[in-house]
């Protein structure tokens, strides 16, 4: 009787201590797996610009809070609990504390953060995570790595937005969801990890608007994160693609068709670099699924010139069908990023041999 009531004692403090327990870890905690390009400050801080990117923790509690800033009016996040429905958090500019989790059940429990927005609506900063429990090892991401560079659509723009008169109020933060863009759905399909390197507006030579002095393709792709104001540099031996994905060339047509040597000449150079930087990487050209008519075929023209100039065997065309978007707005929407994903899937799996 003495043992068993020893043994009810002790079981009584372990309850009350486990109940009790409670840990607060820094953002680039090892524990808490990043995937997308991000930047950890000093402080533990992680920042980040480019959509898709994604931090995934595994909890132990039943409760999770979140310290973290927009960086800007319109950053928005997904936050997805053991793989549920996501729930769609708009962060305030400043740092505040959001309760991801909240009288979930002891766990284990995995919570994954995706960036549905992109760097010009925001730059999110995440300081910290608090959890009544204690936080464990996240899952491994995929060792396959998928690279994906483009513009608004790679980065999910437009693509959740409603039907009836609310589609007339564009660029809504919510309407973004690039967890749910082609680019993250290949790398489900490939087993890949992903990361999306991608700016709304822009092109390989010129914006949408025609100017030249703004960020494109082979300036973005350089970067951590592309804030003209306060830019931070990559470092591309962080991140060894197995394959790159380049849908680029929407933007650049939007004022009529580009000069074919401006625009063959630009491209050969910047496949050069990818070339230079990923050695083992393979490389796909595609034009994207918004251009139709003229200007597809002068950019498939454009594309075709480019893989023969190049003349490599690891880099080759990709074809895009087009996709109309709707009546709205000429972005693909959620099921046609799904049917892109779905059409692009058997070619790139043939190129490298998955």
């Amino acid at each position: 009787m003495r043992t068993l009531t020893r043994a009810l004692i002790a079981a009584a403090l372990l309850s009350a201590s486990v109940a009790n327990a409670s840990e607060t870890v820094r953002a680039d905690d090892a524990r808490i797996v990043r995937m997308g390009r991000t930047v950890a400050e000093p402080d533990g801080t992680v920042r980040f610009g480019y959509s898709g990117v994604t931090l995934t923790l595994a909890v132990q509690g039943g409760r999770l809070a979140m310290e973290a800033a927009g960086g800007g009016a319109n950053s928005v996040v997904d936050v997805i609990v053991d793989g549920g429905a996501p729930t769609v958090l708009q962060l305030d500019p400043q740092p505040r504390s959001y309760e991801l989790l909240k009288d979930a059940g002891p766990g284990p429990h995995r919570v994954d953060i995706v960036h549905r927005t992109e760097t010009w609506l925001g730059v999110p900063a995440i300081a910290r995570f608090t959890t009544d429990g204690r936080i464990t090892q996240a899952p491994a991401l995929p060792s396959r790595k998928l690279l994906v560079l483009g513009d608004s659509v790679t980065c999910g723009a437009g693509m959740q937005r409603p039907s009836g008169p609310d589609a007339a109020d564009k660029g809504k933060p919510s309407w973004w969801n690039a967890g749910a863009s082609y680019g993250m759905l290949l790398g489900q399909a490939l087993h890949a990890q992903v990361q999306l390197v991608c700016f709304g507006g822009r092109g390989l030579v010129r914006s949408y608007n025609n100017r030249t002095d703004e960020y494109q393709l082979p300036a973005f792709y350089e970067l951590a994160i592309p804030d003209a104001a306060h830019p931070v540099k990559w470092n591309q031996a962080d991140y060894d693609p197995d394959l790159i994905l380049v849908t680029i060339g929407t933007n650049d047509f939007t004022q009529g068709i580009p000069e074919r040597a401006w625009y063959v000449d630009t491209y050969v150079n910047f496949v050069r670099t990818l070339l230079r930087d990923h050695p083992h990487a393979k490389i796909a050209l595609s034009e994207g699924a918004i251009l139709d008519g003229e200007k597809k075929a002068a950019l498939t023209d454009y594309i075709a010139a480019t893989v023969a100039r190049v003349g490599d065997p690891r880099v080759r065309a990709i074809p895009s069908i087009h996709h109309p978007g709707d009546s709205a707005d000429a972005h693909p929407t959620t099921p046609q990023h799904a049917e892109m994903a779905r059409e692009l899937a058997p070619p790139l799996q043939a190129l490298m041999g998955w």
